[in-house]
């Protein structure tokens, strides 16, 4: 309803500034150009549970792997991960316990953390240890310190970034600024001297 609502204000906007039937053509490709990037745009909560998701799913790893060290079984360990971490990643974790409860395989029951961006890895990591025998505590261990060091990387990356992007507007002001108060006075002195 807010999309619709800011889409036609926007195609309104562009109707009334330009004018005439113009004006109005502009403003219904406006809408729908509005309308269209508008609906591209993630949710508020779905970004939200993306990220509270993606911090948590290390943690849930971590549990999970000292939870089946500790001996206890899958399921069981699942269901304590699920209470103890709520959120996204515990909602999820719940009903993979409850999965497993009835019998699913261990790669049926973790399909719905693929709806998390990185929880398709510990799917995925469930999946290699059935397959391949491997212990899946030690699977866990490993993923949690795959997702904290693609972490720390992404966090380093958007630093520089910002240091970066924090440069422009500095030397859009200084430059000028150094034209003007350095270079442009040596010309016109230059400039005078030569010219007399």
């Amino acid at each position: 309803m807010t999309r619709r609502l800011v889409s036609v204000l926007c195609g309104l906007s562009a109707a009334v500034l330009i004018g005439g039937w113009s004006g109005l053509l502009v403003g219904v490709g406006t809408a729908v150009l509005a309308s269209r990037y508008l609906s591209r745009l993630e949710p508020a909560e779905r970004r939200r549970e993306r990220e509270q998701g993606a911090l948590d799913l290390p943690y849930a790893a971590d549990l999970l792997a000292a939870a089946l060290r500790a001996g206890l079984p899958t399921e069981r360990a699942v269901q304590t991960v699920s209470a103890m971490l709520g959120g996204p990643v515990g909602r999820r974790l719940a009903a993979v316990a409850g999965s497993l409860g009835l019998g699913l395989t261990l790669a049926d029951a973790w399909r719905p953390m693929h709806d998390l961006p990185t929880g398709a890895r510990l799917a995925g990591a469930v999946a290699r240890s059935v397959d391949s025998g491997a212990a899946l505590a030690g699977a866990f261990s490993r993923l949690a310190d795959e997702l904290r060091t693609a972490r720390l990387a992404a966090v380093e990356a958007a630093g520089q970034r910002a240091g970066v992007l924090l440069m422009l507007p500095l030397g859009l002001c200084f430059l000028p600024a150094f034209v003007l108060a350095g270079i442009v006075p040596v010309i016109v002195a230059v400039l005078g001297d030569v010219l007399r």
